[in-house]
């Protein structure tokens, strides 16, 4: 990651894309990027799918497939390969899918190129101090702190201390109880044994 602490754009002249959502979001991402920076800029992707997204040339595409790279070891290969490679910029999708949500973050701190966020409207920002007002509405939405959730989830959070404290008291009281009632079934027939052996008066 890199111009994290100021505005400025390095050019464009080859693009990582983190195809980390779904294939209709990049495929509409595409399209704008080849209106913003021309088509003939090179796009290269890393994918868990197997086939390329609409807008992408097999022929002048470089894919990385995550399948590829399993274990540390692969993924530091790949980390190398992507660095060595010196994209400047470098999209990254952030829709609210559980998908690749490792690797994004992992390529987003160890490539170093100029990263962008792009959303499951297929918008995107860059990562920068100039858009922090942007990357707090951002987080705040997908933390689900806006709009009419907001309330829901900050009772959510509030109460989970309480929740976790009643549960961990009620689990503690039926294992005392049950710990109690075994002790008893044991000691019981020894005292019976004791009052059955007096002898009678």
């Amino acid at each position: 990651m890199r111009y994290l602490l100021s505005g400025h754009l390095p050019e464009a002249s080859s693009i990582l894309l983190v195809e980390s959502g779904s294939r209709g979001i990049l495929e509409k991402v595409i399209a704008g990027l080849r209106r913003s920076w021309g088509a003939q800029v090179p796009i290269d992707l890393v994918s868990c799918f197997a086939n390329l997204p609409f807008g992408l040339d097999a022929r002048t595409t470089r894919v990385f497939r995550v399948s590829d790279y399993r274990g540390r070891q692969r993924r530091a290969e790949l980390y190398r390969e992507l660095r060595a490679r010196n994209y400047p910029v470098m999209g990254i999708v952030c829709s609210e899918e559980p998908l690749m949500m490792k690797w994004k973050w992992a390529l987003a701190l160890r490539v170093p190129a100029k990263v962008f966020i792009i959303n499951e409207n297929a918008d995107y920002f860059w990562l920068d101090r100039k858009h922090l007002k942007t990357i707090r509405q951002f987080a705040v939405s997908r933390a689900g702190l806006a709009g009419s959730g907001a309330v829901r989830t900050l009772i959510r959070v509030f109460s989970f201390p309480f929740a976790l404290c009643y549960l961990l008291l009620y689990a503690a009281v039926v294992h005392a109880r049950r710990a109690l009632r075994m002790r008893f079934r044991r000691v019981s027939p020894v005292g019976a044994a004791t009052r059955g052996s007096g002898t009678p008066a």
